[in-house]
């Protein structure tokens, strides 16, 4: 129970209960994480505390955006080795999480942790965002919609927007400096039909690094020939 204390305390600032179920569960995922990356490169961050902190908590943090609890289903676009969405699908056994990832040797990973880790509200889809996107069983079909670390928010946006139910929200984990990147996703928000909510600052105990949630609240229908097709999006931004 070693890092127990840490993250039970983050947990309870915003209002959630780590149970020792829950925490063994992390320490599986920590496991399987270290084990795969000695044949994938999945994470740059190995280290127990590291991954304790940069990976779990850092994920957890994403529930001091209120939308994340009351979500019925979430989706995580470019979900890499599981953040957030299999943190978010720990926490909050009652949300639906689906995780979005284009290189299947991630996905065939991402389903060894659900299945080790008995999770029952969760499961992967093995595809890129601009073609699933135009699906029509996952436009604009979702609550709530999570990135972290994927592209600046002009790309991102039209990544992610397509997804979000109109009322529904896109929430971003980004790190310090979001501003200038906001400032220039303006356009690229209004014309996928977002509207910028909020920008949640987030800070760690004892820590010198802070991240921030950047909240987008979808408004309108996201209009149809959006997202474009792979390759476009991030090579031409809409600016």
């Amino acid at each position: 129970m070693k890092y127990f204390d840490i993250m039970s305390l983050e947990c309870k600032k915003i209002g959630l209960n780590l149970t020792e179920e829950k925490y063994n569960q992390f320490m599986l995922y920590k496991d399987l994480l270290q084990e795969w990356n000695k044949v994938m490169n999945l994470t740059s961050i190995v280290e127990d505390e590291e991954i304790v902190k940069k990976h779990f908590i850092d994920s957890i943090k994403i529930f001091e955006c209120k939308h994340i609890a009351k979500a019925k289903n979430i989706i995580d676009v470019g979900t890499g080795a599981g953040f957030p969405g299999i943190p978010i699908a720990i926490m909050n056994e009652k949300v639906e999480v689906i995780l979005l990832d284009s290189l299947q040797k991630r996905v065939n990973f991402l389903n060894e942790v659900i299945d080790k880790l008995k999770l029952k509200n969760i499961k992967t889809v093995h595809g890129r965002a601009e073609d699933f996107g135009v699906n029509k069983d996952y436009r604009e079909n979702f609550d709530v919609v999570v990135s972290r670390a994927v592209a600046n928010m002009s790309v991102l946006s039209e990544f992610c927007l397509p997804f979000v139910k109109v009322g529904g929200y896109l929430v971003a984990l980004k790190g310090p400096g979001i501003n200038d990147e906001i400032l220039a996703a303006q356009k690229a928000i209004k014309v996928l039909g977002g509207s910028l909510d909020k920008v949640i600052n987030v800070e760690f105990e004892n820590e010198d690094f802070q991240h921030n949630l950047v909240v987008i609240r979808k408004k309108n229908c996201t209009p149809k020939k959006y997202p474009r097709k792979a390759g476009k999006v991030s090579k031409n931004p809409i600016v």
